[in-house]
């Protein structure tokens, strides 16, 4: 198992940025996705979770309604679209499923300041 993420960078407060992980060595469609962040002195918290429907979602309060979770089971991709971001935003973003045991990409880099 095998997951990559990308999309991360620099941004300020408001303006946006869509996150993806490639997800390989697996059946990608039989398995929910997810999203997690981990910020500098924090614990890891879950920001997202799609299941293996593709429109069954769930969200932490603190995003709910400016990030949107999605997969492509074509490409083995999952995104996380990051609106309206906000400096309290910036962390690690970190690609999650657990396929028999939990398995983690290296994170790519989010932050948000002006």
């Amino acid at each position: 198992v095998r997951l990559m993420e990308s999309g991360g960078g620099l941004v300020q407060p408001g303006e946006s940025l869509r996150l993806s992980c490639a997800a390989s060595g697996f059946t990608f469609r039989n398995y929910a996705m997810s999203w997690y962040r981990q910020a500098p002195g924090k614990e890891r918290e879950l920001v997202a979770i799609i299941y293996t429907d593709g429109t069954t979602t769930n969200y932490a309060t603190s995003v709910r309604g400016r990030f949107t979770i999605s997969r492509d089971n074509v490409k083995n991709t999952v995104y996380l679209q990051m609106n309206s971001l906000k400096p309290e935003d910036t962390a690690v973003y970190l690609c999650y499923a657990r396929v028999l045991r939990n398995y983690w990409g290296q994170g790519t880099q989010v932050t948000v300041s002006s």
